[in-house]
């Protein structure tokens, strides 16, 4: 059932879309100005938005620019009583799908309905070209696919940074699979896998007797990948030595293998990626701060799940498709109340987390669609969502305050006070952060994007 929002100030017209609409089949939302409008779209993404252009306070012009900066696949339907060129034009040039004036035929707005959410069907029914190895069409993965396509063609060194389980290795073999050393190897370590005594010969190599055990040469991970592209990951991970030689392999380009006097020339990219936020690390001075910037030539933020969750669907789809196959199943769906379980989890160990989800569904499941029941979620954090209060202070008092009394609560009116809460909140999690927006939107569960959003908003500095 496609979900459509119906933005008008006048409440005839409201009802009227909303009773047509909801008879056609559609699952119907309506808010009475912009502000609104935008605080729903966030919370949950919408098919299709029809807005009147002409309203107080927030203009259905502005509300389009900023609904497409949200969410650029949304279909939009301008619809006004007053007729303007200049709106017509500017609507379409803003993305706009169609701009309709009252009083407008049913059929018509029905047919024009129609095309609309055809047009998005077909859209998100196509695959991503070329990244075929990363699932995601939503506008956060479409701007790292951007980015992969614009820096894989040059030798810049990258740094991808986000939590575990987000898929920074798939990012670093993208843009290896589009570099012009595309041909030659990529040689992958996991900086944290390997004992601290025996990283420095897994990265540079060693010689012959240079320790107990050398019985023979090695080449170590710059040797192999020489001419093609070698992935440190967890970069936080290294010892400050090994940062000492890591620089000297970025700078001088060349190394030298433990217990060897010679250096060796080499000709490799480095694609680092951590989930430690590293500019913390070198105030701690834990990091060096010239490795860092030579490391982070193109800084690459892969976003966690749930600030991605409108590609769910798509990444459930994938994992289905490839458990049944491996397990030998048949398994070809999941249950609707099953998939809105899903929406709901907010996955702490993302996409790996999902497809461990989606791989023990398929195995427990003994018919074609995958039920409830067999969706293992974890109790750490279901037992944490349900047994979370509001937030307190130590000493038991409220944390965020929305209103002294009751009077005062339905004198201003719900929307005042949920703004007000808001702030709150935002202020309060920007100093957990220590100003920092990116740890302040992961601690309030939001985008970037929002969160600047609302940092303007409220007038944040």
């Amino acid at each position: 059932m496609a979900t459509i929002l119906v933005v008008d100030d006048e409440l005839s017209m409201r009802e009227f879309l909303k009773i047509l609409l909801t008879k056609a089949g559609y699952e119907v939302t309506a808010a009475a100005e912009g502000k609104t409008a935008l605080a729903l779209a966030e919370q949950h993404p919408f098919d299709l938005v029809i807005t009147d252009i002409r309203m107080p306070g927030m203009s259905g012009l502005e509300l389009l620019a900023q609904l497409k900066q949200m969410q650029p696949e949304v279909g939009v339907i301008m619809i006004t009583a007053f007729a303007s060129p200049d709106d017509a034009v500017m609507a379409m040039k803003n993305g706009a799908f169609d701009y309709i004036t009252k009083p407008f035929n049913v059929d018509e707005i029905k047919a024009v309905i129609r095309a609309v959410l055809k047009k998005k069907q077909q859209s998100d029914s196509l695959p991503v070209s070329g990244f075929a190895e990363i699932i995601g069409q939503g506008p956060e993965m479409m701007k790292i696919f951007d980015l992969i396509t614009k820096i894989a063609p040059t030798p810049a060194n990258v740094l991808i940074y986000g939590e575990s389980g987000t898929g920074k290795e798939l990012v670093a073999k993208a843009i290896h699979n589009r570099s012009r050393v595309a041909a030659n190897p990529f040689v992958p370590i996991t900086c944290s896998a390997i004992p601290e005594s025996l990283l420095e010969s897994e990265l540079f190599g060693h010689v012959k007797g240079s320790f107990t055990g050398a019985i023979a040469d090695k080449a170590g991970l710059f040797q192999l990948a020489d001419g093609g592209t070698a992935f440190l990951d967890e970069i936080g991970e290294l010892t400050p030595i090994i940062q000492t030689k890591l620089l000297r392999v970025l700078q001088e380009r060349e190394f030298m293998p433990v217990g060897s006097t010679k250096t060796r020339q080499v000709n490799v990219r480095i694609i680092a990626a951590t989930n430690r936020i590293l500019e913390q690390e070198i105030i701690e001075g834990k990091f060096r701060e010239d490795l860092y910037y030579r490391l982070a030539v193109v800084p690459i933020r892969v976003p966690p799940l749930r600030e991605r969750i409108s590609d769910l669907p798509l990444l459930v789809n994938h994992f289905l498709e490839k458990y049944s196959r491996l397990l030998g199943k048949e398994v070809q769906t999941i249950s609707s109340y099953g998939m809105e379980v899903l929406m709901q989890y907010d996955f702490p160990g993302n996409v790996r987390e999902l497809e461990n989800i989606i791989e023990r569904g398929v195995a427990l499941e003994s018919s074609n669609i995958i039920l409830p029941e067999n969706l293992i979620l974890s109790l750490h954090r279901q037992k944490k969502n349900q047994t979370e209060s509001p937030a307190t202070t130590t000493a038991g008092a409220p944390l965020f305050v929305a209103a002294q009394d009751e009077n005062e609560l339905f004198a201003e009116g719900l929307e005042e006070v949920l703004q007000r809460v808001e702030k709150q909140m935002i202020l309060h999690a920007l100093a957990k952060a220590d100003n920092s927006k990116m740890r302040a939107a992961d601690l309030l569960k939001l985008s970037f994007r929002s969160l600047r959003y609302k940092t303007k908003k409220h007038q944040i500095d």
